[in-house]
Order: structure tokens, then sequence, then C-alpha cells
């Protein structure tokens, strides 16, 4: 047996961690090793002290950790908390709007032009279907048998939808409704609920004037209050321009819940305020009677599109607003079908679009009574001054008299003074006073833009309808601006018989002849004439709107006074003679525009009766007629003559 020498029984070995070892230790231990490979036995390390880097790292990790945790709480509790909140206490108290009365809307003499209808709706409210997947698909499945829709739409509804609540069906066929009232209280999460659509009483007669009602969009739930996905809510008309009159305020119940959906209390908080109803200044059988006509003369000479609008020259109140073709308000109100849409849609002439206040035209020489009124107002030529008409005139070249520029009459008038330029309609007569020829100054083209301005051109009127346009009036800078050409002498010239760029709707037109008509005043066009209260059970007339000056006395009574003396001589034996025979006194002016379509022209007319005290301005336009036939004028011969007949 080994035997330690003398020499190592006062040695020692140490270690970093301070801890001794007898030298027989080591020896020991080596023998212990030896042993345990001689069995198999792997030598086990019981412990591996820890770096400082990898305790550091620990550290760390547990810091980040707690501070996410912290982070986490603080924006569940401070930042969103609110939020949160809110969406805990919208599962336990639920709002339910209750639908106001919608108004109702009158003609002058209180015929009802629309009036509601009940309806109902097919609503899924996301909170409270079921949660579970398979549970939440065959309810939707059952749905899509009885409504008879396909599943995979329905299920895209529901999940796309970003509101809580989703309509799914609305304006429920009695026979869908049947049985969906059958089956509703085993559709978790789903409920019929009862609304109003629009009946408006002539399908067509009315309809770019009342307008239609549709369910409310996206859109207009994101920047609306108060409004629900069953809602609806005017799109065009005065029913989008009315909608906060006619609308009303709607009422609210609140219903509170349990932890397991059951309802606990149910009370309504707020009642609902009907929506005021509106009186128009609209003659309705005069409406139905244009409309009658006009569509008429449309088929007699082959044209697709017109227009008419009728004024009261005394408050600016729209008696009358047609545009042909025209639509259906009923069908958007139930609810259009898409191929009906697509067949509006689709059709080139634009059923949907107001030609009466959108559409832009030129306006031939209807343009030539307010031509006469700017000249007598600058003094430009005494209206007893006769030009003679040869049926044309010709301008040579400015730098090269060999060059001559020639503009046509319709005819040779012979000699011709004011009156009687505005009764034949006498072109070189205007082309003189307007742009000017020989010895005669003539108004020049800023000049004209200004009075046509004050007669209410190249401006929206600001009637009570969306959609309005303004028209447009050229001038030399324009042109130079936009097109980059010059304004020659012609450009004036055909501004001053209402050709060229010159740009005007028929509204525009209407209301500046109401000037006219009425000695210098420019009204304000209005289709409203009262706001009413009738739910009290009688009617309470809330406001009445009054005839609104947009501005007077720009042009002289006396220069008027001429004007509608010539307007009158179209009558008896200018280019509106047709016009002799009707029951009152009329005064007229005719119009023919020409187009981009060659052989095609827009023909106007616009007449105000009696011509001594005037009730009525009316005004029509056919767009694109052939050659020369009369389209517009038998038209107002055929309303006047049963206007004042009856």
């Amino acid at each position: 047996m080994f035997s330690p020498g003398k020499g190592f029984k006062n040695r020692k070995v140490k270690q970093s961690f301070n801890e001794e070892i007898e030298p027989h230790e080591v020896f020991l231990d080596s023998l212990a090793k030896k042993k345990e490979e001689e069995m198999g036995l792997s030598e086990k390390r019981l412990e591996v002290p820890l770096s400082e880097k990898i305790i550091q790292g620990f550290y760390i990790f547990f810091l980040i950790i707690l501070f996410i945790f912290f982070a986490k709480t603080f924006q569940f509790q401070i930042i969103e908390g609110e939020n949160f909140s809110l969406l805990a206490e919208e599962n336990k108290t639920r709002i339910i709007k209750i639908p106001a009365k919608r108004g109702i809307v009158y003609d002058r003499s209180g015929n009802i032009l629309v009036k509601n209808l009940p309806s109902f709706d097919l609503v899924c409210d996301k909170r409270d279907l079921p949660q579970n997947p398979i549970e939440r698909s065959n309810i939707l499945r059952e749905i899509s048998v009885l409504v008879e829709k396909d599943l995979a739409r329905l299920e895209k509804e529901v999940v796309e939808s970003t509101f809580n609540e989703v309509l799914l069906l609305q304006n429920l066929q009695h026979k869908t409704l049947i049985l969906l009232e059958t089956k509703i209280e085993n559709l978790q999460g789903c409920k019929i609920e009862e609304n109003t659509i629009r009946n408006y009483i002539s399908t067509t007669a009315f309809s770019h004037l009342l307008g239609y009602m549709g369910k409310v969009n996206q859109e207009e739930l994101e920047i609306l209050e108060d409004y629900s996905i069953t809602d609806y809510i005017g799109k065009v008309g005065i029913e989008k321009s009315y909608e906060e009159i006619l609308r009303g305020k709607p009422g609210k119940i609140r219903i509170e819940k349990d932890a397991l959906g059951n309802i606990k209390s149910k009370e309504q908080t707020l009642k609902p305020e009907p929506g005021k109803s509106l009186v128009l200044y609209l003659d309705s059988d005069l409406q139905k009677k244009i409309a009658e006509e006009l569509k008429s003369s449309l088929q007699r000479v082959g044209a697709k599109n017109g227009a008419a609008v009728a004024i009261d020259p005394k408050t600016g109140g729209i008696l009358s607003l047609v545009s042909l073709p025209n639509f259906d308000s009923n069908l958007f109100s139930r609810g259009i079908s898409s191929v009906d849409l697509q067949e509006i849609l689709e059709n080139p002439s634009k059923p949907l679009f107001n030609r009466a206040i959108s559409g832009e035209y030129p306006t031939g020489s209807t343009i030539k009574p307010f031509i006469a009124s700017a000249a007598l107002q600058e003094n430009i030529i005494n209206p007893e001054k006769s030009i003679y008409t040869e049926g044309k005139i010709e301008v040579p070249h400015e730098y090269n008299p060999e060059i001559v520029y020639t503009f046509l009459d319709w005819k040779n008038h012979g000699w011709v003074n004011m009156r009687e330029a505005i009764a034949v309609s006498a072109n070189v007569y205007f082309y003189t006073v307007g742009g000017g020829y020989k010895n005669i100054q003539g108004l020049g083209a800023q000049r004209i833009k200004k009075y046509l301005s004050l007669f209410g051109w190249g401006k929206k009127t600001g009637i009570d309808l969306p959609q309005e346009k303004e028209g447009f009036l050229p001038d030399p800078l324009w042109k130079k601006e936009a097109l980059k050409e010059s304004w020659y002498i012609g450009n004036t010239y055909h501004l001053s018989i209402g050709q060229g760029y010159l740009r005007v709707t028929p509204l525009q037109v209407t209301t500046a002849f109401s000037a006219i008509a009425n000695n210098g005043k420019l009204l304000k066009p209005k289709i409203v004439h009262q706001i009413i209260n009738t739910s009290t059970g009688s009617i309470q007339v809330v406001e009445t709107i009054e005839p609104e000056i947009i501005r007077e006395n720009f042009i002289d009574n006396e220069n008027l006074k001429i004007v509608r003396e010539g307007m009158r001589e179209a009558v008896t034996y200018g280019s509106s003679v047709i016009l002799n025979t009707l029951p009152v006194k009329v005064a007229s002016k005719t119009g023919t525009a020409e187009t981009s379509k060659e052989g095609y022209f827009h023909n106007w007319v616009t007449v105000f009766a009696p011509y001594d005290n005037p009730e009525i301005v009316l005004t029509i336009v056919i767009e694109n007629v052939r050659e020369a036939q009369i389209a517009a004028l038998p038209v107002a011969k055929q309303v006047l003559e049963w206007y004042f007949s009856q």
C-alpha cells in the first residue's frame, strides 16, 4: 500500500474559493474516478457556478418583462380604460333608437305628394350572435333559407361589417316577414325592426324635384349623428336639402342586460320628435301638364331630352320644375334592384340628371332681351334708331383687308329698331349693339358679361335643391389663360346672340326673365313656401319662407318696359306668333342654339303671362332638335292654354 511521505504531511493545496484540500484527498479522488470508470459510471458534477454575465442577463430580462407588464397595465387602465369601460357598459346596456315619423310634402293646394308606409327590416347584432362559429353559421344558414339569400354572402356581410348591427334584408316582403316572425325567437342575435319607407304618389312626374330616399350608407354613418344602419336618408331633391327638418329627432330606449345577455330592464329615455312637413310653391297639376306636353313634343320631333321651369315672378316660387327623361322615385325608396339600377345608370339619356338646374346650354337668341337691356342701360343705342339688317355683316381682317369675316343672320329683316329686333330676333342688330359695327361702338365682351352677371348668369341661383350648376360666362382673360388664344370680335358677336362658349341653366334663364317681367327684381328661386307642424292633429305654421331679392334696380324701369314691349311684339307678329291665340296676352322670346352635333339645335322659348300683370314665367328647352323643327314653342302654347283656362 502506498504511504505518503513525511514531506507531504505538512503540505496543503488551496483553491480560489479558500477551501483547504489535504494531499491524500487528491489521491483518493483519483482512485475513486478510476473505480467509477471500471464500473461504467460517468462523473456527475452536482454544481456548476454561473458566470456573472449570465446573472446580469437574467436580471435585465426580468426588468424588461416587468416593464412590459406595467406598460400594458397603464395602457389598459389609463389610456384605453375609458374605451374598455364603454365596451363593458355597452355589453351591459344598449341604447335603441326609435325612428321619428318623417314629415309629409304638400303642393300649394294641399295635395299630398309623398307620404310614409310601414316597412320591416331584418337586423342582426354581432355582439349577440353565438360566439361559437358553428352555431353562428347554423343561424345564418337558417336565415339564408328563409330569405332566399346566399349563405356565403350573408356570412361575408356579417364579417366585413364595421358596425355591430348588420342589416341583412330591408323592406321585407309580406311572405318573408311572416316566415321570419315564426322563427325569430330561435335566431339568436337577430330581430325584425319596424321602419317606414316613402311612397311617392306620382312615381315619375316629381322625381327630380322631390328626389328620393335610400338606406344610409357607411360613409354617411361615419359623419352623421343619430343615424343607424336601418335608417333612411334623403339622397337628392328636397328629400336631401330638407333632410334635417323632415326627419325630426329619433327617440331612445335604454335596455339593461345581465351577464348572460338576458334583459333586466327596458326604459324609454327620450320620446321621438316627428319631423316637420313642407308646403311647396309647386302647382302639381301644372307639373303634370308640362311633363305630359314636353314628353309628347320629344316624341314628335325625335328628341330624347328636355327641361322646363315655371316661376312666379312676384315671389320667386317654383311653380314647376321638369326634367326628361325622369325616373321612378319609389324604385329607390323601396330598395332598388341591381338590374333596375344598372338599367338607369346605363341609359345614355341619364334619367337621374336634373337638366332643369344642372343642364348647361348655349341659349341662342333667348339672350337678346338681356343684351338689349344692357345696351339701353349703357346708352349704346336709342331704342327708336333703326339698323338695316341685310342678312349678314362683313368684317375685314384687322391687318389684311382682303380677308373678310362674314357673320350671318337667319334671314334679311330689313330696317329694324330695338323692339322689332327683339320681335323678329334679328342677329345683325344684336351683333351691332353687342360687338359694335360701323359707327355704333357696341357693348363689348366685358360689359356683356357684367350685365349677364347682374341677371344672375354665371353663378348659382341658390335654389333650395342640391346639385345646381353655375353655368359659364366667357371673357377675353379666360380665353387667354384657358385656351391660350386671343379674343376676337367674332367671339363677341357669337356671345351677343347666345352662341360660343356661353353656358346657362334653364333655371338661370327663367330667373333672369322673371326680373324683366317684374320690373327689375332678381329673386332667389325657392321650392318650399312653408314649414308646418301637423303632429298635433292641427296645422301649425312653423315658418313661412318669404321672397328674397338678390338685387334690384340694376336696369331702369323704362328700359325694361321697352324690352317687354319687344317680347310682346314677338307674339303679335314675330317669332312667337302662334301664342297670340292664348286666352291672355303674353310676351315671349325664342332661341335656337347650335350644338356640336351638325344639323342639331337646342330649341328654347321663354314666355311670361299675363303680359300686364305676370303670374308665371315659363321656360322650355329641348335638346338636339334636328334642323329647324319647332319643338319648344308648341309645348308652351299647350301648357299656357290649359293653365289660363282652369
